[in-house]
């Protein structure tokens, strides 16, 4: 059974300004709405202006979009001085565009795992260095980096995705240690499947998907709110002395 989440009960992040990447869909969608029940202030980044703008208006805080292609070169440097302008400061970061390939090893295509390695790994771990050091100079933050249990574990037909994302969880446990004296924290969420879109495309399929269920204790994929209240409570103070964790949100599939 799927639990329900009651959002008024969660955590505080009363006046927070928060970047979220990847914000108009998916998990990121999820976490956006999340946040803002919380009380933040969202910089809500991801490649389309429109679908941004459209979600920003469902959304009840102050928000700012900054429309960014993380695959480019300058993307992450201008999306990290961008969101630092829209309200004078990120007091959290969460890391959560990222791409996916399902392909097998023997199949590979280099212009995939190219750009997986771009979206998943440089971009993310770019964007929060540059943010990192801006919490630095200032009051701290919190950075959160929406990695996978594929990151931990591997999957077969996924030699790229779990390639960055295990890379992804390291940059952020280095930022964590290099950051935290000055008091920045990061840390990482890992969960197994997620029913968002992207999910279901690629874990539709019963046939496909019975034998990733089997090696799930609690018999069932992850739901996107479940994702966004650990990323809550890691960006929160509740969790203030957490730094350097990478949290699976996984009903067991780690230990299975």
């Amino acid at each position: 059974m799927t639990p329900t989440i009651d959002r008024s009960t969660n955590p505080s992040l009363d006046g927070k300004r928060v970047l979220i990447t990847g914000a108009s869909r998916g998990i990121g969608a999820d976490i956006a709405q999340t946040f803002a029940a919380a009380g933040a202030r969202l910089v809500l980044s991801g490649r389309d202006h429109e679908s941004l703008e459209s979600f920003s208006r469902t959304l009840d805080t102050e928000t700012a979009i900054v429309v960014a292609d993380l695959s480019t070169a300058a993307g992450p440097d201008t999306l990290a001085a961008d969101a630092v302008d829209a309200f004078g400061g990120v007091d959290v970061l969460v890391n959560n565009a990222g791409i996916s390939y399902p392909e097998p090893v023997d199949a590979l295509d280099t212009a995939h795992f190219d750009e997986v390695i771009q979206v998943n790994l440089r971009a993310p771990s770019l964007l929060a260095a540059r943010i990192g050091r801006a919490m630095a100079d200032g009051d701290g933050g919190s950075i959160v980096t929406v990695a996978s249990a594929a990151a931990l574990r591997p999957l077969p037909e996924h030699y790229a995705y779990c390639t960055s994302k295990a890379g992804l969880i390291m940059a952020t446990k280095v930022l964590a240690l290099e950051l935290g004296g000055r008091g920045v924290r990061a840390n990482s969420v890992c969960p197994t499947v997620v029913l968002t879109d992207m999910g279901q495309k690629v874990w539709g399929d019963p046939v496909k998907s019975a034998p990733m269920l089997a090696r799930i204790p609690s018999g069932r994929f992850a739901e996107p709110s479940e994702v966004s209240a650990t990323a809550l409570w890691l960006a929160s103070d509740a969790s203030a002395m957490i730094n350097g964790i990478d949290i699976p949100v996984d009903g067991g599939y780690l230990v299975s």
